[in-house]
């Protein structure tokens, strides 16, 4: 990347916190949304501690952690009104744009992964065996969430129906990427070598990469439409 590149994204990352931080009902939002979620599991699961298992433990954690990506990032740029986006055309690139939003929705994620990580250890019981392996895979997560539901918002945003679009497109990538954390994870719990998890964590890697490649090359021709 160039250096004008590199100015454009950090002032465009810039803008995102500043608006965050004067419309704090966003992210609030995303808080309360993830400590209502993990309390009413504490409620369902509170009378029957024989069912809360590993695997339910698990499963349970990374399901909230998605529907929390799927709410924070669902309205990255159907937010954005259409004179703000023409006002963009004109002074960024789309790359700066796009990666901009990606780091940015990165960084959100981890905040409420980690916040929703600390909140559902403390109120559901922690059963990590490896935390360093369960934290290397919670940013694995959150960044192939973040960098995955960030272009498919972008795509979606070109639609009249972009709920279901959104719905659709990241489907496919969204379950495997889910399946492959969840192995990982279990993996964590079980407090098993790093040796064994390698498949798993390359994996991973290589989805976020190949994401964040991909809307770096394609979105200048969606931005253009």
């Amino acid at each position: 990347m160039s250096s004008g590149i590199l100015n454009e994204i950090k002032t465009l990352i810039w803008k995102e916190v500043t608006l965050e931080w004067r419309q704090k009902y966003a992210l609030s939002g995303m808080l309360l949304y993830v400590i209502s979620t993990v309390f009413v599991c504490y409620l369902s699961f509170n009378l029957r501690r024989n069912q809360l298992t590993p695997i339910v433990w698990n499963t349970l954690f990374w399901i909230i952690i998605l529907f929390t990506a799927v709410n924070a990032i669902a309205k990255s740029f159907s937010q954005e009104r259409y004179g703000r986006l023409l006002y963009y055309y004109s002074l960024c690139s789309p790359q700066s744009i796009i990666i901009s939003k990606i780091i940015y929705n990165s960084l959100i994620m981890l905040l409420l992964s980690g916040m929703g990580f600390v909140f559902y250890s403390f109120v559901m019981g922690n059963a990590i065996g490896d935390m360093g392996l369960f934290i290397l895979c919670l940013f694995l997560a959150a960044i192939g969430f973040a960098s995955v539901l960030t272009l498919v918002a972008g795509i979606a945003s070109k639609a009249d129906n972009s709920a279901t679009l959104m719905a659709v497109l990241s489907f496919p990538i969204i379950l495997p990427m889910l399946l492959m954390t969840i192995k990982l994870a279990k993996n964590a719990m079980d407090g098993l070598d790093w040796s064994v998890s390698t498949d798993e964590i390359s994996t991973l890697l290589s989805i976020d990469l190949i994401v964040i490649t991909l809307s770096y090359l394609l979105f200048p021709y969606l931005w253009r439409s």
